[in-house]
């Protein structure tokens, strides 16, 4: 679990973040969503101990980050995951390479041991046979898919993905969606998703943190998301016909 309370972050006289408190739980595809502006990505960055703050604390799993020392964070950095939004893999590497990488920097494993936890990733991602292909060989899906595996390659225990559909056609994005979920149900991770694709909201969403200016405005499931009257959200939600559409016939469903 990731815990926030009272997060606040500026740049000069910009205030960014504005008393955030939220929780992110184990093994629950937890989302930040919001329109551009709203803070989501410095949000994920704080929390990603990539930019410092002014006030608040993030926990994960009861410690303070702020606290640690930095070995501490060291290790708890080793403990994190990330799916960046252009997969960012390492174009004169191999995917076999690529996935490799976090062993390297973080473990001491003999590179058969790194090869072999290298194979079993790609297998679970459903790349078995990708070893040895350049990323530029590689499809925009399978680069992400790579981008997972080198994320959970460590083992850990906090899964962070930057719009990870972001470039997709919507059934590879359903297919990232579903195996990241899978994912983080199958390894009981705490994931972390910044987005802002409805559809991922409505396949995944089992947390749900909506920003607004730099403040929370709502947070709820995908299971509540169209009940609630909180007309920021409703405004951000319902801006397609279609969910407006959708949202009709869950009200009348359920009334």
């Amino acid at each position: 679990m990731i815990e926030v309370k009272d997060l606040n972050k500026s740049f000069g006289e910009a205030h960014i973040l504005k008393g955030i408190t939220t929780t992110f739980e184990k093994g629950k595809t937890n989302l930040i969503i919001g329109q551009s502006g709203s803070g989501k990505t410095v949000f994920l960055k704080c929390l990603l101990g990539l930019f410092d703050y002014e006030e608040g604390s993030i926990a994960y799993d009861g410690n303070i980050f702020s606290k640690l020392t930095e070995d501490e964070k060291r290790n708890m950095r080793a403990k994190i995951g990330m799916v960046f939004q252009g997969s960012a893999l390492f174009d004169s590497m191999t995917i076999e390479e690529n996935v490799m990488f976090p062993l390297r920097m973080f473990t001491k494993q003999s590179k058969s041991e790194m090869q072999d936890r290298a194979d079993f990733v790609l297998k679970r991602v459903n790349l078995p046979n990708a070893h040895n292909k350049m990323p530029s060989e590689a499809s925009g899906g399978m680069q992400k898919r790579v981008a997972i595996a080198r994320a959970i390659v460590n083992n850990p225990k906090y899964l962070f993905c930057d719009e990870p559909n972001s470039g997709l056609d919507p059934k590879t994005a359903i297919v990232i969606d579903n195996l990241i979920q899978e994912i983080t149900d199958e390894y009981k991770i705490t994931t972390v998703i910044n987005s802002h694709d409805m559809n991922s909201v409505m396949e995944i969403g089992e947390k749900i943190v909506f920003l607004k200016d730099g403040l929370k405005a709502w947070e709820g499931s995908n299971k509540n998301i169209f009940k609630t009257d909180n007309e920021v959200v409703t405004d951000f939600v319902y801006s397609s016909n279609l969910f407006k559409r959708v949202r009709k016939m869950y009200i009348k469903e359920n009334s």
